[in-house]
């Protein structure tokens, strides 16, 4: 297929639709230090006019990166439900974009599509959507999931309670934890990111929150977010392993750098259904992913760093994942370099992300040397909260200590909450209520009426 288009008497030729689709992503910073970003705005809206005329079918027949080199193709083309696509085959990119926008795309419609869509497909649309497209096809999606309770309900807005510490001090994960269950955050998973690779500490860490959950009896899950083999090592152990956790991406020389395989993720998922922890249900695997990633690990062959993205959750839909979120702006201005692109970049994730029937949530969040604030962070809040996204980060403060990155806090998942009208997952919530620290409403009670402070000896002793 020739890639072309004149305008006002100016032709503009493209090698092919991966530079195509490069071309007419929105300007960011990962792109330009790739060299495949657009020179001029002129060639951005070329490009989109080309991508908009492009059959969506071609993504089928053309790969942005060779089938025959890269196992993230291979699971993208040999996976595809052709029978799911037929309603959309006969369209270009621009006429899916018009037909998700329309009344005829309503929920039942996009659940029953997704299997039948590729990242890729989903990528292009996005490039010729505004902001508020995103917004408002991503929020026409519904994707639950459950392991202890229900999460991604219309209407409702899950935390992940993040109680991280530069040191593993037991004593201090129990007090954010303490503190992040007090603010009723907590329903998405109560999720570590350890300071160190030791198992013994690992396994501390892994104890400490089950027994945080079992002797409360909290329907949530945790997640200790280490290594893959790291988690399987445990579990051989016998450590209480809830969720596996994973970082991936869209190609596959990306997800040899992180020490990952399908295979190696497959033996993962078959370890964690086989412990049987869940009790709503089975989801049990945790993702995480960012735009960049690829490049950053030289292994993005060309592709936009957003299609790259998508491109990682067609691994992730594999294993039919409880939680999967975009760190998005967390790997540096390098890739997304203000504001403005970190807004874009975790509108674009979810909506391609909820598209391909995946429960995705985000943490909003920037590096310090990024030319972002946290008034930009509350814009992608609300716009994100608006179009349905299912799970956001509850660090305390917002301010990571460990990983030093600013994110949102326990009280911006209130005012999400109040502001939008969301509940949070209905077995949490009646958990809340039961501790007296919420009421029926979901408003919070004073501190000294509720129960889990009254047993605050109780938790201090599960962190000696």
């Amino acid at each position: 297929m020739r890639y072309r288009t004149t305008i006002d008497s100016q032709v503009f030729d493209f090698d092919d639709l991966r530079q195509v689709m490069a071309f007419a992503s929105p300007a960011r910073s990962g792109d330009y230090l790739a060299g495949i970003g657009a020179a001029t705005a002129q060639q951005r809206m070329a490009a989109r006019h080309v991508l908009a005329e492009t059959p969506l079918k071609q993504f089928l027949t053309e790969a942005l990166i060779p089938y025959e080199t890269d196992n993230i193709t291979r699971l993208i083309i040999d996976g595809h439900d052709a029978a799911a696509f037929a309603p959309v085959a006969h369209l270009t990119v621009g006429d899916f974009r018009n037909w998700l926008l329309s009344d005829r795309a309503d929920t039942a419609a996009l659940s029953a599509l997704a299997p039948g869509l590729t990242p890729e497909m989903v990528a292009a649309a996005s490039k010729l959507m505004r902001n508020q497209d995103l917004v408002a096809v991503a929020r026409k999606c519904s994707v639950v999931t459950r392991f202890r309770d229900t999460i991604g309900l219309p209407g409702h807005l899950s935390v992940r309670l993040q109680p991280n510490h530069p040191t593993d001090d037991l004593r201090g994960v129990a007090a954010s934890t303490l503190d992040g269950l007090l603010m009723g955050a907590g329903d998405a998973v109560i999720g570590l990111n350890p300071a160190s690779d030791s198992m013994p500490v690992l396994g501390e860490l892994l104890r400490l929150l089950d027994e945080v959950i079992q002797r409360f009896e909290i329907p949530t899950q945790s997640c200790v977010l280490t290594h893959v083999t790291n988690t399987l090592k445990l579990a051989e152990s016998g450590a209480p392993i809830d969720l596996v956790f994973q970082s991936i991406g869209g190609t596959e020389q990306t997800n040899l750098s992180f020490g990952v395989t399908p295979e190696l993720l497959d033996e993962a998922h078959a370890a964690a259904q086989s412990l049987r922890r869940g009790t709503v249900g089975r989801n049990c695997m945790y993702f995480e992913t960012g735009q960049g990633s690829a490049l950053s690990a030289n292994a993005s062959f060309g592709v936009d760093q957003q299609t790259c993205e998508a491109r990682a959750y067609a691994l992730a839909r594999r294993y039919q994942p409880l939680l999967i979120n975009t760190v998005v702006g967390f790997i540096g201005p390098e890739y997304l370099y203000d504001g403005k692109q970190i807004i874009r970049a975790g509108l674009e994730d979810h909506f391609c992300g909820k598209l391909l029937g995946l429960p995705i949530g985000c943490d909003i969040c920037y590096t310090n040397h990024a030319e972002a604030d946290q008034d930009d962070m509350d814009t992608l809040l609300v716009l994100l909260g608006t179009a349905g996204i299912n799970f956001i980060m509850g660090v305390p403060g917002a301010d990571d200590v460990m990983l030093n990155y600013q994110s949102t806090s326990f009280h911006d998942a209130l005012f999400l909450r109040q502001t939008l009208g969301l509940k949070r997952a209905p077995e949490f919530e009646a958990w809340l209520q039961r501790m007296q620290i919420s009421d029926a409403a979901g408003r919070l009670h004073p501190p000294s009426s509720n129960r889990l402070l009254a047993d605050m000896g109780a938790l201090a002793a599960l962190a000696r």
